[in-house]
């Protein structure tokens, strides 16, 4: 016969003789401990085995849970910080042609794939130039019929201009006022207020019969940035054309993410940057008026962070998890990076982290008029990684997209290519890797619809309605709608999904 007690019947006697069921002795105080609030002297985790006594972790699982927090909190401050990178990249690209606010970059034949910028387009005339405020106002006078912003050092929206702005495309005179003035300001001008110094100013304008000559004529003749104790006397801007220039406006991904990151942060004043990534970024060394100086093992976890941080936000970007980002419910190929036009990644009082993540690591630019419902006016975007399948991209192959008859555009529509590692234009043998429906000679299908190929080289009778692709890369593109219809609003016209074709077929 067994001499063993059953399991409630040993908790039984061990409370009547006075003793806990942990075999601890019982005081007069000693109450029962609700299951779930002590942590166990060993626990398995997906860190490894961590161990301590009663409650204090011993001095390996210190260590290691130290390092890992470390991992976590450089990790998540990579992902929040890319927006603050991805302006200190634009900053030194634009500098390297001349002092701030005396020179404007013009692409004066359009932008072309030797610029390295994050997605822009072959049609829009680009036009930027970096703003670094002082002790005073400055002033910036604006020209006619663009789609400018400036966004500040930290990546916020500060304000439009031209005809998205104050001045309702007429042009017309900004004053930026820095942190902390305090003096009155006078009468004529847009006034606004920004917690940098350091801003991007961008601005488009549009061809006029094929030429960007007018949009560029208009810049020279009127932009200005001078400071407003020289509203009497205005200097001069140099003008400089960077059309078919290599330049570089992109961020880093490694360790080197770090120092940029500690550069912006030691150049403007941190109370316009959110305390929490604040919080992050202390927690890891970076900090306003401190040296950044991580030791061996904290130069290990912040290279580790880099490296998972920038295949967190690729996956973020070419396959998003959150629904919202696609643009057909149920169908996994065609996105946007904002959720609810929300410009500022606030939804209903919480950060739309991937969002933001998605949006500054694919893109530049936060503008309200980016993202807004505008029957008829602005531009809308569609962004494909994948093809009908699900797979990435392949250079090596050609596709077919069919966009249906009525294409939705008011102006017209256009597809750009872009290199999947730098954001930028993919670089092939066309100077422009891009399509849009005033190329001349674009076939159109018996029932109005296009058939837009990607692939190497051109599939025969097609060289009109073909993008060349590199073997061995991927690619993604953006199919852009300008003056976007109601039929894209309410999903009642849709792209086709990127298709392979095989060579039979063609």
């Amino acid at each position: 016969m067994s001499t063993k007690l059953p399991v409630f019947a040993l908790l039984f006697f061990c409370t009547m003789v006075g003793l806990p069921s942990d075999g601890q002795a019982a005081m007069k105080m000693t109450t029962e401990v609700p299951a779930g609030i002590s942590t166990p002297d060993k626990l398995e985790t997906s860190i490894g085995v961590l161990t301590g006594f009663d409650g204090v972790p011993d001095a390996p699982t210190i260590q290691k849970v130290y390092d890992q927090l470390d991992l976590q909190r450089a990790t998540q401050a990579f992902l929040a910080t890319i927006p603050i990178a991805s302006m200190y990249a634009m900053e030194k690209g634009l500098l390297a042609f001349g002092p701030a606010n005396s020179t404007a970059l013009l692409f004066e034949d359009l932008m072309d794939s030797k610029a390295l910028w994050l997605t822009p387009n072959t049609v829009s005339v680009y036009m930027a130039a970096w703003m670094e405020l002082g002790e005073e106002p400055m002033v910036i006078e604006t020209p006619p019929n663009v789609l400018g912003f400036i966004n500040d050092a930290w990546f916020h929206y500060v304000v439009d201009f031209g005809n998205a702005g104050p001045d309702k495309g007429e042009g017309g005179k900004l004053l930026i006022v820095p942190p902390g003035y305090r003096d009155d300001v006078p009468n004529g001008y847009h006034v606004v207020r920004t917690d940098t110094y350091g801003h991007w100013v961008i601005w488009r304008g549009f061809q006029v019969d094929g030429s960007p000559k007018p949009a560029v004529d208009a810049t020279r003749k009127v932009f200005r940035i001078y400071p407003l104790s020289k509203k009497d006397n205005p200097p001069e801007m140099a003008f400089v054309n960077v059309s078919g220039t290599y330049h570089n406006t992109i961020h880093s991904m490694d360790f080197h993410f770090w120092e940029e990151i500690d550069a912006q942060i030691q150049a403007e004043p941190v109370q316009g940057l959110d305390p929490e990534i604040r919080g992050l970024l202390a927690s890891i060394g970076i900090e306003k008026g401190k040296e950044f100086a991580p030791d061996e093992r904290m130069k290990n976890i912040l290279t580790d962070a880099a490296k998972i941080g920038s295949v967190t936000a690729r996956a973020l970007t070419a396959v998003p998890r959150d629904q919202r980002h696609y643009l057909y419910p149920g169908e996994r190929v065609w996105t946007n990076p904002f959720i609810k036009g929300r410009y500022d990644f606030l939804l209903d009082g919480a950060r739309l982290l991937d969002s933001r993540v998605y949006m500054h690591f694919y893109a530049t630019g936060i503008t309200p008029a980016m993202a807004k419902r505008n029957v008829g006016k602005g531009s809308q975007y569609a962004i494909a990684y994948r093809d009908k399948d699900g797979n990435a991209l392949d250079g090596s192959k050609t596709y077919k997209i069919n966009l249906p008859k009525d294409v939705p555009a008011k102006n017209f529509w256009s597809f750009t290519l872009y290199d999947n590692q730098t954001r930028s234009m993919l670089q092939t043998d066309q100077r422009f890797p891009g399509i849009d429906n005033l190329r001349k000679g674009l076939k159109q299908r018996k029932d109005g619809s296009y058939d837009i190929y990607f692939s190497p080289k051109p599939p025969k009778g097609q060289e009109n309605n073909w993008i060349q692709t590199v073997p061995g890369k991927g690619w993604n593109t953006i199919l852009r709608l300008y003056g976007p219809l109601e039929s894209f609003y309410d999903k009642t016209w849709k792209p086709g999904d990127p298709e392979l074709v095989e060579s039979s077929s063609l």
